[in-house]
């Protein structure tokens, strides 16, 4: 039921944030108001150097000081603030949106081949757990996660996303079913440089947390995107594989395609399945997944989720439904459905 969009500008043309509001709120059917959100890409130009760390607070005066510390014990805060919200008549402000630009000291984190992003790895997982009324939801460089429980119109509204600027832009509509409709559980879920948005239900949850938190992840935010975004980032900052790759881990092909591929592609497919099968998600699904570099779009195996992609110009959209990407751009080059399980890649140059 959730509704998905997001746009990449491969020439890394800014865009800002009013267009994929409006692309957004066109698939309230999709949502329930119990959640949406938004991440964009080129956020912080001025502090494009620092890991840009969201973070709920449930209460400043009694909880601030515990991550201040955790955070002077790793590095520096080059600057922090609480993100500007302002009021909306049906969103209920439950949590205190702040933001850090941290630099960590990489020097703490010798012997790892990505200390600083190791050691910010950490902090979130650290904080997370451990930190009664904080939840860092938002860590990459030049980056920023905005979300909320409520429509895609009073998110937006409330965080003033039309002041931001981005060359990658994605947003979800959420329809919480299995879970609660809270701030943390909505859209997208982000760690360091990926973000994620989902529509559909991972059945393998179990499997695939059990999986994720045995590399030292840990799961808190009680939904199974969270799951996809720790997933993507051991793929593919800790283990090196490709976007093709990692969607081909995450979403393979059945035994049977497997086995009529040719004798090179085959050997390929059959060792990614048996090295990563725990990472193998079961269930509807389509997703995007986001990093500096671009989107990839991929849905389940069989498409039990719709996705469409369109391209114009040097812009590549992907969303749940193409009157969204029309929103945002009437006059389209090209529109595709890709087939179940296909990576959609868009790259910037």
């Amino acid at each position: 039921m959730c509704g998905i969009i997001s746009v990449v500008d491969r020439a890394r043309q800014p865009m800002d944030g009013s267009s994929i509001k409006q692309a957004l709120a066109l698939m309230n059917e999709r949502g329930s108001g119990e959640g949406a959100g938004y991440a964009v890409y080129g956020a912080y130009p001025e502090f494009a150097d620092c890991f840009a760390l969201h973070v709920f607070f449930d209460n400043i005066v009694e909880t601030k000081r515990a991550l201040d510390t955790l955070l002077e014990t790793w590095g520096t805060v080059v600057h922090e603030e609480e993100i500007p919200t302002y009021p909306q008549p049906g969103l209920k402000k439950l949590h205190i949106p702040w933001r850090y630009f941290f630099i960590p000291d990489a020097r703490l984190m010798a012997g790892s081949t990505c200390p600083e992003a190791d050691i910010v790895t950490y902090l979130v997982m650290k904080a997370n757990t451990s930190l009664p009324g904080v939840l860092i939801f938002s860590s990459g460089r030049n980056i920023g996660v905005f979300k909320a429980a409520g429509w895609p119109e009073e998110v937006a509204d409330f965080y003033r996303i039309q002041d931001y600027e981005g060359y990658i832009w994605i947003a979800h509509n959420r329809y919480p079913t299995n879970t609660p409709g809270w701030w943390g559980g909505a859209h997208p879920f982000n760690l360091l440089d990926w973000s994620v948005i989902h529509n559909g239900e991972i059945t393998s949850y179990g499997t695939n947390r059990r999986y994720i938190e045995s590399f030292g992840y840990q799961c808190t935010m009680f939904t199974d995107t969270e799951v996809v975004a720790y997933l993507i980032d051991l793929l593919q900052r800790r283990h090196g594989l490709d976007e093709a790759l990692a969607v081909r881990a995450l979403a393979p092909p059945f035994w049977d395609e497997i086995d009529a591929m040719p004798p090179a592609e085959q050997e390929v497919n059959r060792l990614i399945r048996l090295t990563y099968g725990p990472a193998m998600m079961n269930g509807p699904f389509a997703i995007v997944v986001a990093n500096p570099e671009g989107i990839v779009g991929f849905t389940d195996r069989v498409k039990l989720r719709p996705l469409v992609a369109a391209e114009a110009g040097d812009r590549l959209y992907i969303s749940s439904e193409e009157a969204a990407i029309r929103t945002m751009e009437a006059g389209l080059d090209r529109v595709y459905m890709p087939a179940a399980g296909e990576p959609v890649i868009g790259r910037v140059r």
